[in-house]
């Protein structure tokens, strides 16, 4: 604030591509006389609570207007005292409340245009109170608490309170676990299971170089991650509508208004930055990017439903003591699809396909879902009859959280959950109906009559993050281990598919000739010519899994075939290398074929600490 003998300023041109401000109502030229003149600057930090840092700075200018005896004020955007700006319109907004709360005052004041090149001429008095500076935050607030209550609800429609369902006998013990940690707030704490152990085994490590919560892949955790990614497109694709396939960047700017009220709903997960002067936010899913294709979009009624997809890095700021390896991390990669449709009914149609696909893909891996429910209370009141449909869909009952209308950008969002081998629930795959972020981001299409509409957007993971399906996979086999049988990775995910071993140096030529016959075919396989004894050579092959262990010694050679041991069901058999061909194609039909990422002899790869885990 500086108490001015005489100052008087000109707009000269935008200095905003887009946010100035226009220059009605707001004069282009302006100035006064004895006055105090505010050059104020509005910081990202204010817009958490903007009508607070508005009061505190109109109280401090008036009791300084006051102590000079200023005749009047001008409020002059000045964009230079901070490095970490407001967006454009709230910056402007904050400079409107500051004018109106002084005026309702009786101050008599002006407000030079926000976002123009201004020149200005200054002659300040020399008094100790011409020149004071001053900041102000937002006060702390009281986060808003969202209130939400439980019902389980039936296939057949039948509603229960949770306390009432479970005292009732007859729950299955995974959807009761379910109940009383969402619903009943039952601890369940962290309990050490071999999942983790796996994890580390196949190289998904923490990152002791990043923040926390952030992986490293290794070869193999490589491998697998890039299998399952690829086969999280495969899997959107057997919806049976058009799907297109896209890629984005890692970062949005909050001063997009539609990019800001989307990242706030996350309040204090979000994951932010600030560069070259702008707030940016890492993205949490794929939203942002494919919602700025789709209002980029010419669409008609006819081209839904439509779907977009992406493998999204994703970053989400997670409680440290929350963070576990390979499920709950900071930074994952989420197969996003969101699904253009017209209305909510053609939601309810299209959401058919997404729940089979869902409970599809678990039951290939021998699990099912539970499902929590979250819905909006006028949701549930109006569309009643569509949640219990979606509900009978699923086979079983949910549990269903209810909230207030107009919170979220949704009205149903649906999380499926595994109870895992520790007897915690688990959120992998996940679908919601979204109302809001059409008309937030400008996506529309043209119906029958010619006339825009907003349409719902499905957001789905069908498969979860791929992260979490890796988890529940590993979580498979971990139960497999608990009731004594060998623990496996599906074949199209193992990192190694084959491993040829000869028994000695004489055997190598033919053992390279299987391997590179298989290689040639897509197949994941190595050799193994270390100068170690054959029975450390298998046994190391047991340790890293390998799906498909092929030993060829004299009689192998002789015969022209190999001796395989298949790890799933613990079976030998003497088969020719084309045999084992056509098993491995026919297993691998319908799944992604990916490169391998180490070397096709191990006497030239170096020790994998991982594996030794």
């Amino acid at each position: 604030m500086i108490h001015a003998r005489r100052f008087r300023y000109r707009a000269v041109k935008p200095a905003l591509r887009e946010g100035y401000e226009e220059l009605d109502g707001v004069k282009r030229e302006g100035g006064g006389e004895n006055v105090l003149v505010a050059f104020v600057t509005v910081e990202d930090v204010d817009r958490s609570n903007v009508d607070d840092v508005v009061e505190q700075a109109a109280e401090d200018i008036i009791d300084v207007m006051g102590k000079v005896k200023a005749s009047g004020v001008i409020v002059y955007p000045y964009a230079h005292l901070s490095s970490r700006l407001a967006p454009p319109d709230v910056a402007l907004d904050a400079l409107k409340k500051l004018e109106e709360r002084l005026r309702s005052k009786g101050v008599s004041v002006a407000r030079a245009p926000f976002g123009w090149y201004k020149e200005f001429e200054l002659s300040c008095y020399g008094h100790p109170l011409a020149e004071l500076s001053r900041e102000f935050r937002p006060r702390a607030t009281r986060q808003r608490r969202v209130e939400k209550r439980y019902l389980i609800v039936t296939p057949e429609g039948e509603r229960y309170e949770p306390e009432e369902y479970i005292r009732r006998g007859g729950v299955p013990e995974e959807f009761k676990r379910l109940v009383e940690k969402e619903a009943l707030g039952a601890e369940l704490g962290e309990v050490e299971t071999p999942v983790l152990r796996y994890c580390r085994k196949f190289g998904f490590e923490w990152e002791p170089y990043s923040d926390y919560g952030h992986m490293r892949y290794e070869p193999h955790a490589t491998v697998i991650l890039e299998a399952v990614s690829r086969y999280s497109w495969m899997v959107a694709q057997r919806l049976g509508i058009p799907v297109l396939r896209v890629r984005g960047t890692n970062m949005f700017d909050l001063a997009v208004p539609a990019v800001r009220e989307h990242a706030e709903l996350f309040g204090d997960r979000l994951y932010d930055l600030w560069a070259d002067r702008k707030h940016l936010v890492l993205r949490y899913a794929a939203c942002h990017q494919q919602f700025a294709i789709m209002k980029d979009m010419v669409l008609s009624y006819r081209d839904l439903p439509l779907g977009m997809f992406e493998v999204a890095d994703s970053y989400r700021f997670e409680q440290t003591g929350e963070l576990t390896l390979c499920f709950r991390l900071r930074k994952f990669h989420m197969p996003d699809l969101h699904v253009l449709v017209k209305d909510l009914d053609e939601a309810l149609e299209v959401s058919e396909r997404i729940q089979r696909v869902i409970h599809e893909e678990a039951a290939k891996l021998g699990r099912s879902y539970y499902a929590v429910y979250n819905v909006t209370e006028d949701y549930l009141e109006e569309k009643f009859d569509d949640l219990v449909k979606l509900i009978r869909r699923d086979g079983r009952p949910a549990l269903v959280a209810i909230y207030p209308g107009g919170v979220y950008y949704w009205v149903v969002n649906v999380e499926y959950h595994i109870v895992d081998v520790a007897g915690r629930p688990r959120e992998i795959a996940t679908y919601q109906f979204d109302i809001g972020n059409a008309k937030r981001f400008g996506i529309r299409y043209v119906d029958e009559r010619n006339e825009e509409r907003y349409p719902v957007i499905i957001h789905t993971a069908l498969i979860g993050s791929v992260e979490r399906y890796i988890y529940m996979v590993f979580d498979t086999a971990a139960r497999m281990e608990k009731e004594g049988k060998t623990p496996y990775l599906p074949t199209w995910m193992a990192p190694i598919q084959v491993r040829i071993i000869p028994v000695r140096r004489e055997h190598l030529d033919y053992a390279m000739s299987i391997a590179e016959m298989l290689d040639s075919r897509g197949i994941r396989v190595d050799v193994d010519d270390r100068d170690e004894s054959l029975g450390r050579r298998i046994r190391d092959a047991g340790r890293e899994w390998i799906p498909y262990i092929g030993v060829v010694g004299d009689r192998e050679v002789k015969t022209g075939t190999v001796n395989v041991t298949i790890r799933r069901g613990n079976e030998r058999r003497v088969m020719k290398p084309e045999e084992l061909l056509k098993m491995l194609e026919e297993e691998l039909r319908g799944y992604p074929r990916v490169e391998r990422a180490t070397p096709l002899l191990l006497s030239q790869r170096p020790t994998l600490v991982y594996l030794e885990k």
